[in-house]
């Protein structure tokens, strides 16, 4: 059972299952599901999504893994790849995507305070979950991934203004979201300064 070692590194896993060894995929493929979700449910509008982001994640993973450069941390290489195959679908289901009229339905004042710091991070996310894809795309590249404007721009085949333009409408628009679920919510929940 040499394939199925308790002390495989990933890179060796990896390594395996580009030649083809199931057992080595399927172990990889159980070690970074998790992660691999939760990447992607930020990129999706449902779980089901998500998962099929996952599979063709995981398929580029395994049949161009030998161009991984153990240079860099797996996990980072893995992480980009993850993100550059939701950013593929989300492209290909752009034009399905309902979007609705974001200047009436965001108009937050520029002098309302934001209570970010108060929500955890799975209430982010799940906020973040609730922005029209566009926005959240974008949000999620820029703010959680790192991407630069101009890297945006050339992933989605936007303009950078476009980019700045849908990262400042995203948080305007979790602003005034947040501002809702703080009235919403007994004042208990939230710490006041």
């Amino acid at each position: 059972m040499a394939n199925n070692q308790p002390n495989e590194t990933p890179e060796e896993l990896l390594h395996k299952s580009v030649r083809g060894d199931r057992k080595s995929q399927e172990k990889l493929y159980r070690q970074f599901y998790g992660f691999a979700m939760g990447v992607c449910m930020r990129y999706t509008q449902s779980r089901d999504e998500a998962l099929e982001i996952v599979n063709d994640g995981f398929l580029k993973i395994f049949t161009k893994g030998d161009q991984y450069n153990s240079k860099f941390p797996f996990k980072a290489w893995f992480r980009r790849i993850i993100v550059n195959t939701a950013l593929d679908f989300y492209r290909s289901q752009q034009k399905h995507y309902f979007h609705e009229n974001l200047e009436e339905a965001y108009e937050v004042s520029s002098n309302d305070s934001s209570p970010l710091s108060q929500l955890n991070h799975e209430e982010i996310i799940e906020l973040v979950k609730r922005l029209p894809s566009g926005y959240r795309v974008v949000f999620n590249l820029y703010v959680i991934d790192g991407f630069s404007h101009e890297e945006i721009s050339n992933q989605l085949g936007i303009s950078v203004g476009t980019s700045k333009s849908n990262l400042s409408r995203a948080r305007e628009a979790l602003r005034k979201m947040i501002l809702i679920e703080e009235r919403a919510l007994p004042s208990s929940n939230f710490k006041t300064n």
